[in-house]
């Protein structure tokens, strides 16, 4: 009764697909007011379900459209496994998790 690895991670995992079971954002970090931070998460969802393969064009997306709306002077990082220390302006900062393993970083420098 031997068992392949992929059969293993399965049962490991609960047969999940973590990519999908996770689609919902998740905010590991805010100090921004409500309604700041509900736009903000709503430019990342869109740019980062639009743009699933890129990145880079996700960050763009997002950076440009919170400064559009909120002012000018914002920053972006997407990715997955990156870490991060940062000087920012106070309540605008936020941190959360997308898609299960995408990160997405969002700031506001004077």
């Amino acid at each position: 009764m031997a068992e392949t690895q992929e059969g293993t991670e399965a049962k490991d995992s609960g047969g999940y697909d973590y990519k999908r079971l996770h689609s919902y954002p998740l905010v590991r970090y805010s100090d921004m007011n409500e309604e700041l931070r509900n736009e903000a998460i709503e430019f990342c969802v869109t740019a980062c379900e639009k743009f699933s393969t890129n990145n880079e064009a996700a960050a763009k997306m997002i950076k440009e459209s919170l400064d559009k709306k909120f002012g000018s002077s914002w920053h972006c990082v997407v990715g997955e496994g990156y870490g991060f220390e940062l000087t920012h302006e106070v309540k605008n900062l936020l941190y959360l998790f997308f898609g299960g393993t995408l990160a997405i970083t969002v700031w506001k420098c004077s």
